[in-house]
């Protein structure tokens, strides 16, 4: 079964809310493992090469998440470098999809600064133009 672009943008809301969350609480949670396959296979079913890295890391942090424990150590680098590749890579998406793609990264490079001890504030609040999928 294809993906529909409306599929992708829900997965892209739901990392957003994720990412906002307590990431401790989040990955005590069912589905987790789940959720991040979804996000790893939507950036393979992209079928670009821009997004090589960006799978790396995506495998990278469904691991460590998966182990159990979670070293901000391991986790802010991955979840900085996602952020800024996340960020370029905005520039491939189209329609809805390209600005839950630029908020992505913006609250990917939020949560690494914040996790690297910045009192930044995480934004996941999506714009009203993105509260529908179309």
């Amino acid at each position: 079964m294809e993906k529909t672009e409306v599929q992708h943008q829900v997965h892209l809301d739901s990392a957003i809310k994720f990412l906002s969350g307590d990431l401790n609480e989040e990955s005590e949670r069912a589905g987790l493992d789940n959720q991040f396959q979804r996000w790893i296979e939507d950036l393979k079913d992209a079928n670009n090469p821009a997004f090589h890295q960006l799978v790396v890391d995506m495998q990278a942090l469904k691991a460590h998440f998966g182990s159990g424990t979670l070293d901000v150590n391991v986790i802010a680098p991955l979840i900085a470098r996602l952020g800024t590749n996340t960020t370029q890579a905005a520039n491939f998406a189209e329609g809805n999809t390209a600005p839950r793609v630029t908020k992505l990264g913006e609250v990917l490079s939020a949560v690494a600064q914040q996790l690297q001890g910045g009192s930044v504030e995480v934004d996941g609040s999506l714009p009203q133009d993105l509260s529908s999928h179309s």
